[in-house]
């Protein structure tokens, strides 16, 4: 009993996310691949301009519930943003695809969870491949809040330079959240509107998505539309789905979510299914 207390404790869900984050600074910027127990193992794939740390501590979670956990680098990241030029979202759907077949060689059952643009990859992945167990949208857009207007702005300044800076609402927080350490803070704007064209392309192609779906979203989010979950519950022709809103959180929430009863409710959807 004693042995199963100090365990528990030792669980990743009791370490504070900004502690982890200091004590795993040389493991920021990269891949990651937890052997699991169970046969089976989630695919997690990171957002735009973030790299693979952004779910890490929820890997980890997993992982410590016997479940394999991979999560690559998508192109173009975890280096300068400079190496985004170029780069087609199909080169991510590329990177997580050949991900997934790498876990099919070993694993009877794979569940695939994104965060963000991830999670948009991750319905062009399932809408691929309908062997999937089972789907985790976190932070995925439906469409970006004011998306006709932003493109077209997006389009406009790209005439005066190829680069942006990031720009924040004050209720994003402070500049040491984890989500804003871990990501460029420039971008080229031709792979912002890269971005775009991938939002526009998985939005149509939700009528395919099949698989049961947990889409989980903050309801502060300054970046989607607020209607975006309800979007993407509607349009899923899965029969089993779940949604959950999450209180006072950020876009990409999960890598600075103290709330651990989410990494909770996923790892129940996964065993459900």
């Amino acid at each position: 009993m004693v042995k199963n207390i100090y365990q528990k404790l030792k669980s990743v869900l009791f370490t504070d996310p900004g502690q982890l984050f200091r004590e795993e600074k040389d493991l920021i910027k990269q891949p990651f691949y937890f052997p699991g127990t169970n046969g089976n193992a989630l695919l997690l794939i990171h957002g735009w301009t973030a790299v693979p740390y952004e779910v890490r501590r929820l890997g980890k979670f997993l992982n410590e519930n016997g479940y394999t956990v991979c999560a690559p680098m998508l192109s173009g990241h975890g280096t300068v943003p400079t190496n985004l030029e170029n780069v087609k979202w199909t080169d991510w759907l590329r990177d997580i695809t050949s991900a997934y077949n790498e876990l099919k060689i070993n694993h009877s059952k794979i569940f695939v969870g994104g965060t963000s643009i991830g999670a948009n990859l991750t319905a062009m992945l399932a809408k691929n491949n309908p062997d999937i167990s089972g789907l985790i949208f976190m932070a995925m857009p439906y469409k970006i809040k004011l998306e006709k207007l932003v493109i077209v702005f997006a389009r406009f300044i790209k005439l005066f330079g190829k680069y942006r800076r990031k720009i924040y609402p004050p209720t994003f927080g402070a500049s040491t959240t984890i989500t804003r350490l871990l990501s460029y803070q420039t971008y080229p704007i031709e792979s912002a509107l890269e971005t775009f064209e991938l939002i526009k392309i998985s939005r149509r192609e939700l009528y395919k998505i099949k698989q049961p779906c947990f889409i989980i979203q903050s309801k502060s989010d300054h970046v989607v539309s607020g209607n975006s979950l309800e979007k993407i519950y509607e349009r899923i022709s899965s029969k089993i789905k779940r949604r959950k809103y999450i209180a006072k959180a950020y876009h990409t929430f999960i890598s600075d979510v103290k709330n651990e009863n989410v990494f909770k409710e996923i790892l129940e959807f996964i065993e459900e299914n």
